[in-house]
């Protein structure tokens, strides 16, 4: 890898729909997209994956799964209570919220491995527009790199390998 600035390229893999190849540092690995592909114009739902350039602003974690956290990027646990709105009328659309919550939410201690390490990317943050996208993050792929709701999605020890490159100045950018 090249340092705690890389640059992160994301495009479509040839004859996949929903898989791309992720570019870094000199290094190229297979990822899952959303089952929607690569779209410009992302919308609640749809299952694609947004087309542009969006900065890594922090990251999730399973304490009781993934031991080595070696980042730059901030580490925030996550535990029963932790969760992320993606009701498009809720004022905390696109944003972590605290379980229970009475709006449409995705529970982030997941029994599968998917959310054991969970990137935030900058997606549809500032400014939060309703119906544009939430909780687009980089995770743990399933196998086979089945298709996301929208994510960029790793193997899992190929994410805990970029895990101290990344840096709230490294940017990943899904182009076509």
């Amino acid at each position: 890898m090249t340092g705690y600035h890389a640059h992160i390229i994301v495009r479509k893999r040839p004859g996949h729909i929903s898989q791309g190849l992720l570019s870094v540092g000199g290094h190229t690995f297979v990822c899952a997209l959303g089952r929607g592909g690569i779209s410009s114009n992302k919308r609640e739902g749809d299952g694609a994956t947004p087309l542009g350039a969006m900065r890594l602003i922090g990251a999730y974690y399973r304490p009781d799964r993934i031991r080595n956290r070696s980042a730059r990027l901030a580490m925030t646990p996550i535990n029963a209570q932790s969760g992320w709105c993606d009701a498009q009328v809720d004022r905390n659309y696109n944003c972590p919220v605290k379980l229970p919550y009475a709006a449409s939410h995705e529970v982030m201690q997941r029994k599968d491995e998917l959310y054991n390490l969970v990137i935030v990317m900058d997606y549809n943050l500032q400014p939060r527009l309703k119906g544009r996208g939430s909780a687009i993050f980089f995770h743990i792929a399933r196998p086979g790199f089945t298709p996301t709701e929208g994510c960029v999605a790793l193997a899992p020890d190929v994410m805990l390998r970029l895990l101290p490159y990344l840096s709230p100045r490294t940017i990943l950018t899904v182009s076509r």
